[in-house]
């Protein structure tokens, strides 16, 4: 890792450590997210339009992609080649699996592992 990359820290006045990176995070041009996903960049762009895809403008209005945008990109044709959802399905869908995400990583941090071990579930 280079200096400019290294995490740093600080401790915080409660005594807990804080990092923070020194780099902004790796963010993806349209064009790149569009090559990485093998779409068109105006169909990416009707993505971010339609909600289904975020993205951040800088301040020319270029759009901008996390890294995982292509993966997304990805769930985002299977739902509409393989399920043959409409673009208002999709965002649906899409929401429905991230709230169930969601709830699995919260119900995995309450300790809970679903397997019957919970004796209120007798």
């Amino acid at each position: 890792m280079s200096a400019a990359s290294t995490p740093s820290s600080r401790t915080s006045s409660q005594g807990a450590v804080v990092r923070y990176p020194l780099a902004r995070p790796h963010r993806l041009s349209l064009e790149t997210t569009a090559a990485r996903a093998g779409l068109h960049p105006d169909l990416v762009r009707r993505f971010v339009a339609l909600s289904l895809l975020d993205a951040s403008r800088d301040v020319h209005g270029r759009l901008w992609f996390d890294a995982d945008a292509p993966a997304a990109l990805a769930r985002i044709q299977r739902l509409r080649c393989g399920l043959s959802l409409n673009y208002a399905a999709i965002g649906l869908v899409l929401d429905l699996l991230e709230r169930i995400s969601r709830l699995e990583a919260a119900s995995h941090a309450a300790g809970r592992t679903g397997t019957g071990d919970d004796p209120r579930w007798t």
